[in-house]
């Protein structure tokens, strides 16, 4: 049996292929040569945070009693996030396992002010330039299932389109990757994830064990596990600039005021 993240990825491979199937690469770069220019991200020089909708996890299960095809949770769900003061959303768009949509990217970045990324296991260059002609400021790119040709050739397709994309790692090897490739634009932020996505498994200490570890000019961005404001001062203190947060705002009864007060304690343990 495949393990999840190869299951992710074929999966993702086989959904291009429909999509350019349907609207070729001309096409697609036709379409948004009139589109207005990306949202931009805008971080503190203190904390930030980007808040995740996604209606499933495969490690958490169901997130969201409403319909799939419900998008108006997901507009709803983006301006709470938005209220509380996250600097960009994230949209899981994968639909076999996370119950996502493009619709979904769609429709909350026509309803926001701050740039919505796309996340899902995005394998080609078609799938950033999808992202941006769904309203998308930004995307994230997972190292672990893209080879340095197409790692590069992604990310430039990004920032070409004036994105800003998160680059995940997983351990020192995906870290020394991105650095080897000189992946520290303007734009870029490194992203260091505590679940490992072949396992689903969570290693909290791993924020700590990378926290030198790659790039040392771009935000670094926490990700997985992460849930309460206790939480956001301790990844502070490892060094990190951001948190990349999900599960826990969709469980959260306010998420808007659970944000800020993640945003509180992190802008506090920055000025220590």
């Amino acid at each position: 049996m495949p393990d999840f993240l190869t299951e992710m990825k074929e999966a993702s491979i086989a959904r291009t292929e429909i999509a350019r199937a349907s609207v070729p690469d001309r096409e697609l770069m036709a379409r948004l040569e009139d589109l207005e220019p990306a949202p931009v991200l805008r971080l503190s020089d203190k904390f930030d945070i980007i808040a995740e909708f996604k209606r499933n996890a495969p490690s958490a299960g169901r997130l969201t009693a409403k319909p799939d095809e419900d998008v108006s949770h997901a507009i709803f769900t983006a301006k709470q996030y938005e209220a509380g003061g996250a600097a960009a959303i994230s949209i899981l768009t994968e639909p076999s396992r996370f119950n996502g949509s493009i619709d979904d990217l769609s429709s909350v970045a026509k309803s926001l002010n701050v740039p919505v990324m796309r996340k899902d296991f995005l394998v080609d260059p078609y799938q950033v330039l999808e992202a941006r002609l769904n309203g998308a400021g930004g995307v994230l790119l997972i190292v672990r299932i893209l080879n340095d040709e197409s790692l590069l050739e992604m990310t430039e397709a990004a920032l070409s389109l004036g994105m800003f994309a998160v680059i995940e790692s997983f351990d020192a090897n995906d870290l020394e990757r991105i650095s080897n490739l000189g992946l520290d634009y303007p734009g870029i932020l490194v992203g260091v994830n505590t679940r490992d996505l072949t396992t689903l498994e969570v290693d909290g200490e791993r924020l700590g064990l990378l926290q030198d570890v790659g790039p040392a000019n771009c935000p670094r961005v926490a990700e997985s596990g992460i849930s309460t404001p206790e939480d956001i001062s301790r990844v502070v203190g490892l060094g990190y600039d951001l948190a990349l947060i999900g599960s826990s705002l969709m469980k959260a009864a306010d998420p808007s005021q659970l944000i800020r007060e993640m945003l509180t304690n992190g802008r506090k343990a920055k000025r220590r």
